[in-house]
């Protein structure tokens, strides 16, 4: 199968300027791509990852990529399918948040080894000393004002009103395109659905300044079976940097794919094969249960993403939580990120620390009746372990890190102190 059949098979293509041109040149020898990264954040989420595995994809079948980092389009912001403006970045921000876009994509991409080795570039390297007049002169005169408005990503803010500084957003993209293209020989562009219409304004700027043909793929935008944008946990990004979103954070995100997403993810963000992927899906159906697909996805992107070690971590994190391990052998942070969803409760630093009475005052227990009969009856537990002292006070032992401590009552009601 070449690597067009396959994004194909994996649904990772959603439209194509040229399909029959694009697969044949792709068939025929090593063609150069790219894929913008604007550093709107100060990094990357699960849903650029969609887009950096697909360039992976095409590196080992024997493609060039080029990742661009928007040093300069950064600094304006696209407004594609946006209801309100971004708001600027400063310059200082924007070069930041760049380097660490650029370290993050070489955790993927080979910049080392072959012909086809990856690079990395900065649309900052010549907008920079583009001055106004030669943008107007020799870009701004190949684009048509109706041709810019007839893109859908911008007709729905140009209903509440859209400043000339975004409406110029798809010129500076397209030019991205020509530039690539002549310094680097590069001929097709990736992005998301939502850029069709920056991308095109690449290709019709080829056409008309440079007489080439340029070929774009857009990714599909991922969702689950719900319709609801794929990559979002209770309304916060899944992001690719560790101290965003923790390894066991990133492995219980996978480890929770509803089960009608299950095969689709791994088809997108895993390089298993797709005869692998068939394999796994005959077992998942036949015994949902198990939840093969999602123990698959969960080892699979976490490895990916941040390694076997960390990877590990993550399961004996969830196996020490949920499995009735040595809460002790965990560190603090551990503690909090796995059980960020529980009830908290800071402690003070004069609080009376006697069993009973902090049983009630963090709300773990309605009355002391109540409290000094859970704990006789032995469903107290302290970091895990059963305490049946009515009489107990905590003490700097049972402070995890002098950070936390975990309280239980009964067999899944967990409470975090925190000091």
């Amino acid at each position: 199968m070449n690597i067009f059949d396959e994004l194909k098979a994996r649904g990772l293509i959603f439209q194509t300027t040229d399909e029959e041109l694009l697969r044949k040149a792709l068939t025929e020898g090593m063609v150069s791509y790219y894929v913008g990264y604007d550093p709107t954040a100060d990094s990357l989420h699960l849903g650029n990852l969609v887009l950096i595995l697909t360039m992976r994809r095409l590196q080992l079948a024997g493609h060039k990529p080029y990742a661009l980092v928007g040093g300069a389009t950064g600094l304006i912001g696209d407004p594609s399918f946006k209801d309100d403006e971004r708001s600027l970045q400063t310059k200082e921000t924007v070069t930041e948040w760049s380097g660490k876009i650029r370290s993050q994509l070489e955790r993927f991409l080979d910049f080392e080894n072959g012909e086809n080795k990856a690079e990395m570039t900065n649309n900052y390297n010549w907008f920079e000393n583009l001055t106004f007049i030669d943008f107007l002169r020799d870009v701004g005169k190949y684009f048509t004002v109706n041709y810019m408005i007839s893109k859908e990503s911008v007709k729905k803010r140009m209903e509440t009103g859209i400043s000339y500084t975004e409406f110029a957003y798809q010129i500076m993209q397209g030019y991205d395109f020509y530039e690539l293209n002549q310094l680097h020989n590069v001929t097709l562009q990736l992005g998301g659905s939502d850029q069709w219409g920056n991308m095109t304004a690449g290709t019709e700027l080829l056409r008309r300044k440079a007489d080439k043909q340029g070929h774009v793929i857009t990714i599909p935008l991922i969702t689950d079976s719900t319709g609801k944008k794929f990559g979002k946990s209770e309304g916060n990004a899944i992001w690719l940097d560790a101290e965003k979103t923790s390894p066991y954070e990133m492995y219980q995100f996978w480890l929770n794919v509803d089960d009608a997403d299950a095969i689709k993810m791994l088809k997108i963000f895993t390089f298993l094969t797709l005869g692998e992927i068939e394999e796994i899906r005959i077992k998942f159906e036949a015994a949902p249960h198990e939840r093969l697909a999602q123990k698959t996805l969960a080892k699979e992107v976490v490895t990916l993403v941040h390694g076997t070690e960390a990877y590990e971590h993550a399961v004996e994190i969830t196996q020490v939580l949920f499995g009735g391990g040595d809460l002790k052998a965990l560190e603090a942070k551990d503690i909090l990120a796995g059980l960020k969803a529980v009830p908290h409760y800071t402690v003070s630093a004069d609080q009376d620390l006697s069993l009973v009475e902090l049983l009630i005052s963090a709300g773990i227990e309605s009355s002391k009746r109540q409290a000094r009969e859970d704990i006789t009856n032995g469903a107290i537990y302290i970091n895990g372990e059963r305490l049946t002292d009515l009489t107990y006070t905590l003490s700097a032992a049972d402070k995890i890190d002098g950070q936390v401590t975990v309280i239980r009552r009964g067999k899944k009601k967990n409470f975090v102190l925190t000091y």
